[in-house]
Formats: structure tokens, C-alpha cells, sequence
């Protein structure tokens, strides 16, 4: 008995539809390995803040689930604040020299930790994980070293834009920098795999512009208009999000060296609004 031209055609239906059904799969468990990149370029420490002159302390912070993060700790004399940097998916804290030399020259002492799993830090990264970690590192400079939290800035580039706002959300710090952040992983999921329902696979949040909605002082958003990774629509969605005082600039450049290409204009913009916050306090 012949077959009818749609059962002659139901093998070629299933085989697009089995592959798709796969690739959905696929994606959902592999975006650990998509989010977290430690390993690239790699976890050793390349270079330290001695290699472009600047005094430094090495030190460890323990987590509040027991985890030990290692950190760098770039004082400065006579500091104007006291920066809080979290730094984005890929590498660890070797790789942010130039950054931690810009703020040095802004008159800032620096921390810079690595999340759990990256750089010389134990354990394993995960968005809760990100966010004590976070925690620790705000301990320390308000615990250990006994710094004002209204001489503290939090900033956060990329992912760790979405850290620290977190962690701005729940501590009332001088100001708030994002730079080249997303507004949330589903959000921009969905900009990235339009072909897929990514927003509803997704299993991190990193909800940036929800936690701007619990902050109250002053914030700045950086990003530039050639970003590759992280549209720049993404930030000005942040920027509505965000409450008054508030400040955007926009950057050339990709998305690894926007700060770098745009140079004093950026540093200019930056060096504009810590005078704004330290005027604040001193005022």
C-alpha cells in the first residue's frame, strides 16, 4: 500500500525538529560554561600591580558559606574614596592592571577580588556564589580595614556591573558605577539566541535593572556604542531604570577596550562624578 506524501515527508520533519529539540538541550546545561570563563585566558595570575609600580597587599576574605576568595588590596595616599571593583566574566584580577592603574591615578585605593573558581579563589562560581562573594570583599572594607560606607564606590564592568549593583541594592555605599552591564542574563539571552526561547531557559537572573530600583544615591552608567558582546541599548534601559542623581556616558570602542579608546573623556567623565561624590560628603 503506498505511502502518503506526508508520511513520506515526516522523516525530513522530525530530523530539523530533533536537532532544534537537541540545540535546546544543549544550551540549557552548558550555560554555566557560557557565563563563567575563568579559564580564558586563563586562572594563573600573569602579571601583579608591582608590574606597573603600584604598591599592593595580597589578601584572603572568607565568604559566608566558608568559601576563601584571594584579593588585591592598592592603597593610595591621602585617598579621595576607597573603589570596590568587580570585574567581568573572563580571567581574574591580573588581567584588570590598566583598570586598577586608571583609579590609581584618579586618587582612589582599590579592592579587586576574584569570585570563587577564578584566579587563585576556591570553589566554584554560581550567580548566589558571585553575590557573597561580593559580600565579603564590602566586609572587609568596612570590617577589617574600617572604612565609611559613604567613602566606599562600587563598581562593576560587564557581568560584575550586575554584582555590584546587587550589592549596591543592599548597602547604601558614596555611588554606584556600571559599565558595559546587561540588564538582566534573560533579557540579554534573548538578544543573543533569538532563534531559541532563552529568555525561559535561562537559569541565572542577574536582574541589573531590577536592583537599580532599590537604590537610592548616586549612579553612573558607562557604555560604549560598538560594544559586540552587551548592546548599548541595554544600558539606556538601565540608565531609565536608574533613580536620580544619575549620569550617562557613552564610550567608542568594543567591549574589553571601550575605557581604554575613549581615554580622557572617560577618565574626565570618572573623575567628574567621585568629585561629586566626595564633594557630597566633605561638604
Amino acid at each position: 500500500m503506498p505511502r502518503t506524501s506526508w508520511e513520506a515527508l515526516l522523516p525530513y520533519l522530525l530530523i530539523p525538529i530533533l536537532i532544534y529539540l537537541a540545540l535546546l538541550v544543549l544550551l540549557y546545561l552548558s550555560q554555566t560554561r557560557l557565563l563563567y570563563l575563568p579559564n580564558l585566558p586563563s586562572r594563573a595570575l600573569e602579571r601583579t600591580p608591582a608590574d606597573l609600580g603600584l604598591m599592593y597587599h595580597s589578601v584572603y576574605l572568607e565568604t559566608e558559606d566558608g568559601i576563601k576568595l584571594h584579593a588585591w588590596f592598592v592603597p593610595v595616599a591621602m585617598p579621595r574614596a576607597t573603589l570596590l571593583l568587580c570585574h567581568g566574566n573572563a580571567g581574574n584580577i591580573s588581567h584588570r592592571l590598566e583598570t586598577l592603574a586608571l583609579f590609581h591615578r584618579l586618587g582612589l585605593a582599590v579592592l579587586i577580588f576574584d569570585y570563587r573558581g577564578y584566579g587563585l579563589s576556591e570553589g566554584q562560581p554560581s550567580e548566589g556564589g558571585t553575590y557573597l562573594d561580593a559580600e565579603a570583599a564590602w566586609r572587609y572594607l568596612r570590617e577589617t580595614l574600617q572604612i565609611p560606607a559613604d567613602r566606599i564606590i562600587l563598581f562593576g564592568r560587564s557581568l560584575g556591573g550586575a554584582v555590584a549593583a546587587q550589592l549596591a541594592a543592599h548597602h547604601r555605599a558614596a555611588g554606584l558605577i556600571l559599565e558595559s552591564t546587561f540588564t538582566s542574563v534573560p533579557e540579554l539571552a534573548a538578544l543573543l539566541y533569538p532563534l531559541f526561547p532563552a529568555r525561559w531557559l535561562s537559569r541565572f537572573r542577574y536582574d541589573t535593572r531590577n536592583a537599580l530600583g532599590e537604590i537610592d544615591y548616586p549612579v553612573m552608567i558607562i557604555h560604549s556604542r560598538d560594544d559586540e558582546v552587551i548592546p548599548f541599548e541595554q544600558s539606556e534601559r538601565l540608565f531609565e531604570a536608574a533613580s536620580p542623581p544619575k549620569r550617562f556616558l557613552a564610550l567608542s570602542g568594543g567591549h574589553n577596550e571601550g575605557f581604554l579608546r575613549s581615554g580622557d573623556r572617560y577618565i574626565e567623565a570618572l573623575d567628574s562624578f567621585i568629585s561629586s561624590l566626595t564633594k557630597r560628603k566633605d561638604g
